[in-house]
């Protein structure tokens, strides 16, 4: 059962009750009758309609929270809307009790729109160490009061430091309802239920027992109804036995019993030494030998346990049930250890994991398991190199390449004599060139068989490489494959940095761009693997030009059409981006309600270079689209097909093409299957299905930290992913200090209807009027369209919702989740103070991080506080400021990006803004956005300012006064919408 309250927001009616001298009177008198209701909380009924949960119960509970006399405090989570909330209550922080609505419902919700409390996330993450218990199989049955049976948690090892790590990390609030309990027991009790819960979920409908006596009515009632009816004393004793039965698994202590195995010296091959110790279990690294024990009396040790003598007797005892071959040590009176053969070594060597598991220290040879392993090398050849792949050669995923397979240690391919000594060897371990390894003589047998049936032939590409990426256990070969290594083409695909191994190619001729080396060399592998029909990803960071690399390469191979699919807001980026470097490009959009389809469709695909439209039309039109003979389809923002399972990404997955392009600067944002569907579309079936990869490397990689898995996924993805970042050092030489980008952003349908309406209210009125008063109406209908264009909220003041209703606000998310992505930090620049106090709660939530805001009514203290900590590492990384009161006078290197979100028309004024954080302490380079709408005001006057640049003080002036000289007609001009603006 969990319990969610509503969180508490501040809003004016605290300034109210601030300023209300005798409410605190009031509140205590109240407060002596009862729990006073907490005058924030969201009613019960509004969380169930919120959480969207069907069956869920209500209830009120009273909490202790941190409160003034006047008011509860806001939860720490909280953004409060500084122009709006008013001053917050004064006074000495006390714990006092509020009446809070609560919903109880049987899982953690998912919120839509809301920044979690820690509380729900702190409760989540426990909901996920209950899940991973049960999956373990670390839970025990119990019978408790009532009689009642549970399961429990079995906390031992990793699980003991995994809920220490728990209890440190609760958040107070979880303790408001029964603020006299430790964190540790209020841990427990939830753990406990969570616990219990899963696995009864896990085995409803098994029954274990139908009843009888207290043993079989438990059992009966570990899988059903809790509670059951019994003899007490027979319930006694059920308890007991249990009790009994959980002593007899490993005792929580601070110190374990330690078997280190060492290996013989060169020349020896039988004396190989076990020794006792004991360790410390918080700090392994603490050893004392079994023989100082008995010598010292346990010495050091004393301190952690009272008889280590007896403690390492009584674990040698315990660890002879897993490995019998200590029962010989246990004979003497004090034992330290034991000599081994070789045949003696392999046996405890394959009992290691058995005693590891039960909480005892394994010291291993470092050989074992790692590089000396006997397995097979696959070396392949192909045709053809980097540089020179030609049609005659046969290439792709699906060329035939020659193959041979070799018995191998580690790198090093064995003679055949080396092979006919492993063939006759009587024990399992046997020095090989200086190495041990280990040898299974069924599966060595199993590998020369394989040699002679299939060692040498010819076989797919794409096989090749995937068994450069398989483990052992997904291989259906006799043994384990320890190097996959060809020449040719795929050779210089399994090299591991392709990019490297290409020359540089020169911008094509009638591209206007100046590609610098990193984009030269991208260009070089996009070309080399389109020549091999290989699918890519181009997966630079933000701002290293994914765009104009793009681009080169649909000007250097232009072989038939190429569609490109990018979300609405990017669209009108690459219709300018394309006419700007590649002019000599033929591009159609796809778009509207009179977009073409069928035959017309196909003909006017044909007719141009590259066809653009957006993933919801590409979704939508997927029949039409799917007519055209593509000869590449490329995805701008691919990670918009990062849910493999939606209809959209599998949609636009199956669109037939000759060659795949997926642009991205985050491949994977939260899990690997997002990588998974990305490549699955660049190259169709390359990582097997979608629960095939996360068997081989998701669960492995996400869950256990495996970096064998995720060295095995590098090596199979590597020749398709190029990845580059702004902090690698081949590519800081290469960038400029400061990077300017115009961002296009359209306008979503209701924004139009808006803008629309402001510019034909004003041609009606602006004929009517002259002088001040024109002047007037063309600046308040400047600024109102300036409004329309950041968001329709804004301009209606009506405090209405946010989310999916302006193009450029989901640009700036775009922009936002990859610069959080890098752990990096921007500064948003707005000249609208109403709109950054409505920007930072959404940002917030949707987020879920602090942002901080400034503007023009923030005092000197807090003003100092905020640049403080967002200058400190760690400290927040979004900051919205308000363009006259953070445009000028800070320092704020913290930030690498800059983005104005509404633009200032004197461009001296934007300068000003960005070099508050384009400035001397700045290390980085630093990327500035000027977010823009496409077919609006903002373009055409952002327009006639690259046009003037060079007269931008005389021209423009300070401000927007300029503007309203213009004539009727250039106004008409300046401010009709065009078609294009419109978004989906």
């Amino acid at each position: 059962m969990l319990v969610v309250h509503g969180v508490p927001t501040v809003g004016g009616a605290v300034a109210l009750w601030a300023e209300d001298s005798e409410l605190p009177a009031r509140l205590d008198r109240r407060r002596a009758k009862g729990p006073v209701a907490h005058p924030f909380a969201v009613p019960a009924e509004d969380l169930v309609e919120r959480l969207s949960l069907r069956q869920a119960g209500t209830d009120v509970l009273t909490l202790l929270l941190p409160s003034y006399a006047s008011a509860p405090s806001s939860s720490p989570e909280l953004v409060r809307d500084p122009l709006t909330a008013g001053p917050a209550p004064r006074g000495r922080l006390r714990l006092l009790p509020w009446s809070v609505p609560v919903v109880i419902c049987d899982r953690v919700p998912e919120l839509a729109d809301c920044r979690l409390g820690a509380s729900v996330r702190f409760l989540g993450r426990v909901a996920e160490f209950a899940e991973e218990l049960a999956s373990r199989g670390m839970v025990v049955p119990a019978v408790e009061d009532g009689p009642t049976a549970r399961w429990r948690p079995l906390l031992t090892g990793a699980p003991a430091a995994r809920f220490a790590a728990l209890r440190e990390a609760m958040p107070p609030v979880c303790r408001s309802e029964q603020p006299g309990r430790a964190p540790e027991e209020v841990l427990s009790a939830s753990l406990d239920a969570l616990v219990d819960g899963v696995v009864r979920e896990r085995l409803s409908g098994i029954r274990l027992s139908d009843g009888g006596n207290a043993v079989e009515s438990w059992l009966a009632a570990l899988t059903g109804e809790p509670g059951f009816e019994a003899d007490p004393e027979q319930v006694h004793a059920l308890r007991e036995h249990l009790e009994h039965w959980r002593a007899g698994g490993a005792p929580v202590s601070p110190v374990r019993a330690c078997f280190r195995l060492r290996s013989p010296d060169q020349g020896d091959e039988e004396h190989w030494q076990l020794e006792f110790l004991l360790q410390a279990a918080d700090d392994p690294s603490v050893l004392v030998s079994a023989a100082e024990v008995w010598r010292e009396h346990g010495g050091v040790l004393r301190r952690w346990v009272a008889d280590p003598e007896e403690l390492l007797l009584a674990d040698l005892g315990r660890a002879s049930r897993l490995y019998p071959g200590l029962e010989s040590a246990l004979r003497e009176a004090h034992p330290t250890g034991l000599e081994l053969d070789a045949e003696g070594a392999y046996e405890f060597l394959t009992h290691s994991a058995l005693l590891d598991q039960a909480g005892f220290g394994v010291l291993l040879p470092s050989w074992w398991g790692r590089s000396g392993e006997l397995g097979l090398k696959l070396t392949a050849s192909s045709r053809g190199t980097a540089g020179a792949v030609s049609k005659e050669d046969g290439f792709g995923l699906d060329a035939l390449v020659d193959y041979r397979w070799d018995l191998a240690l580690g790198d090093e391919r064995l003679s055949e004599s080396e092979l006919a000594d492993l063939a006759a060897a009587k024990v399992p371990l046997v020095r090989v060139r200086g190495q041990w390894v280990q040898v299974d003589q069924k599966r060595l047998a199993a590998g020369l068989a394989f040699l002679e049936r299939a060692g040498e032939g010819r076989m797919p590409a794409a096989e090749v490489l995937l068994q450069a990426g398989l483990h052992p256990r997904d291989s259906e070969l006799p043994m384990p494959v320890t190097e996959v290594s060809g020449d040719g083409w795929l050779g210089d695909l399994l090299s591991g940095r392709l990019e490297a191994r290409l020359d540089p190619v020169e911008p094509p001729e009638g591209f206007t761009a100046t590609l610098r080396p990193y984009q030269r060399r991208g260009l070089a592998w996009l070309a080399f693997l389109d020549r091999l029909g290989l699918g890519a990803c181009l997966a630079d960071d933000m701002g290293l030009g994914k765009t104009v690399q793009l681009l080169a390469l649909e000007v250097l191979r232009r072989r038939g059409p190429t569609l490109l699919i990018c979300p609405m807001s990017v669209v009108g980026n690459w219709q300018r981006e394309a006419a700007r470097f590649a002019p000599g490009l033929s591009v159609h959009v796809h778009h509207g309600s009179s977009r073409l389809g069928g035959a017309d469709l196909v003909e006017a695909a044909a007719e141009h270079d590259i066809v653009i439209t957006t993933y919801a039309l590409a979704t939508r039109d997927a029949d039409a689209l799917g007519e055209v003979e593509w000869d590449r389809v490329v995805l701008d923002e691919a990670q918009n097909i990062k849910n493999s399972s939606s209809r959209q990404s599998q949609v636009i997955r199956r669109l037939p093409a000759r060659h795949r392009v997926a642009l991205t600067g985050t491949p994977v944002e939260n899990r690997l299957a997002e990588l998974w569907s990305i490549m699955d579309f660049a190259n169709p079936g390359m990582l097997g299905s979608v629960h095939t990869f996360r068997a081989r490397f998701a669960v492995p990689v996400e869950r256990d930290g495996d970096a064998d898995a995720a060295e095995r996924l590098r090596r199979i993805t590597g020749p398709f992913v190029l990845r580059r970042l702004k902090t690698d050092p081949a590519i800081i030489d290469d960038l400029p200090d400061k990077i300017e980008l115009k961002q296009l952003c359209n306008l979503t349908a209701e924004q139009a209807s808006l803008y629309q309406a402001v510019v034909d209210d004003m041609l009606r009125r602006i004929g009517e009027s002259d002088g001040m008063e024109r002047r007037g109406l063309v600046l308040a209908t400047m600024s109102k369209l300036k409004q329309v264009c950041n968001h329709p909220a804004q301009f209606l003041g009506d405090g209405s919702r946010l989310a999916g209703r302006s193009g450029k606000l989901a640009r700036l998310e775009e922009i936002l989740e990859e610069v959080l992505a890098d752990g990096d930090k921007a500064l948003c620049f707005t000249q609208f103070a109403e709109f950054g106090g409505m920007l930072v709660p959404h940002l917030s939530a949707r987020f879920d991080t602090e942002v901080l805001y400034l503007h023009g009514g923030t005092p000197k203290r807090a003003r100092d506080a905020m640049v403080r900590r967002f200058q400190e590492r760690g400290g927040p990384s979004i900051f919205v400021l308000s363009l006259k009161a953070g445009g000028t006078g800070l320092t704020l290197t913290g930030a690498n990006h800059v983005i104005h979100l509404d633009r200032w028309w004197n461009p001296a004024v934007e300068d000003q803004a960005t070099d508050r954080a384009f400035r001397i302490g700045q290390r980085r380079d630093v990327q500035v956005r000027k977010l823009t709408c496409i077919g609006t005001l903002e373009e055409r006057i952002d327009r006639m300012i690259e046009d003037k640049k060079a007269l931008a003080q005389l021209v423009v002036g300070a401000g927007e006064n300029w503007l309203t000289e213009l004539s009727n007609r250039e106004l008409r001009d300046l401010l009709t919408l065009s078609g294009e603006a419109v978004g989906e």
